[in-house]
């Protein structure tokens, strides 16, 4: 019966495992009362609670790009234009490229995630309710690979049980024992999938709410002609001036909000950022 020190084993590592996913989860799920209610989000904050600091870099520079303001070729460098920022965002953006004016993306990118604007606006939106706080994130990332590893364990538990366990001893019985903590372990890893996936999401529920109520619109083509953009301007947030003007630069600035790089329709600006995003 030495197995029994096996199961027993695996069945602490399964339950400790599961119980402190199950605890993060519910604490990564916390909000307050009335998040989000009457809230209409920004295009950066959409940005934020769909990919991240990345992604709200992303969009500075997409946005500035279709302002002609920056150049992104789709050699994967990014050139200033316009050395004036109009915002602080933006001047976190133009100090990225650094004094020379022009840099390869990623770096540029890099700097944009860890920006002062960025950070502001992460914790505006974690006071809000809407965005989940770094510490949760980080808890069911850890709970979630704890959880993995409570499952190999059992694994690891159940053949060794399975080897000391005599042939005419009922092996049969030993297995079924050990596939009640693997169901244990599998069952949170399934459940957790399906709720709180992926693992460090940055919206919480009532972020994720907002997010569900936009639709993006399909955006329309785009044509740059000598490097510049064919579709008319917008204005600081990339939406369109009223009058029918740049509605096809805001769709395409939602998109790439919600949706990351994929869904930019400028073959040129996938190009300059298809090598370095990784989407």
């Amino acid at each position: 019966m030495f197995w029994l020190l096996f199961l027993l084993i695996a069945c602490a590592a399964a339950v400790v495992s599961s119980a402190r996913l199950c605890s993060a989860a519910v604490a990564a799920a916390r909000e307050p009362e009335g998040a989000g209610a009457g809230r209409r989000l920004s295009l950066y904050e959409v940005a934020f609670l769909s990919g991240g600091p990345q992604r709200v870099g992303d969009l500075a520079l997409v946005a500035m790009d279709r302002q002609r303001r920056l150049l992104l070729a789709h050699t994967g460098w990014v050139t200033v234009v316009d050395p004036e920022g109009r915002n602080e965002l933006e001047r976190s953006v133009i100090a990225a490229i650094g004094p020379r004016g022009q840099s390869p993306v990623p770096p540029v990118r890099a700097a944009l995630a860890a920006a002062a604007p960025v950070r502001a606006l992460a914790d505006r939106l974690v006071a809000a309710g809407l965005a989940v706080p770094a510490a949760a994130r980080t808890n069911v990332a850890a709970a979630v690979r704890q959880v993995w590893a409570a499952t190999g364990l059992v694994l690891l538990m159940g053949v060794a049980a399975l080897l000391i366990v005599p042939p005419d001893s009922g092996r049969g019985q030993a297995a079924a024992w050990f596939a009640l903590p693997l169901l244990l372990t599998l069952g949170c890893l399934a459940i957790a999938h399906a709720e709180v996936h992926p693992y460090t999401r940055w919206a919480s529920p009532a972020g994720q709410r907002l997010l569900g109520r936009i639709e993006a619109p399909r955006p329309r083509p785009a044509r740059r002609v000598g490097g510049q953009s064919g579709d008319g301007d917008g204005d600081g947030d990339g939406r369109g001036d009223g009058d029918g003007r740049g509605g096809g630069e805001h769709a395409m600035l939602v998109a790439l909000a919600l949706h990351g790089a994929s869904a930019l329709p400028d073959p040129e600006l996938r190009s300059a950022f298809k090598a370095h995003w990784g989407h």
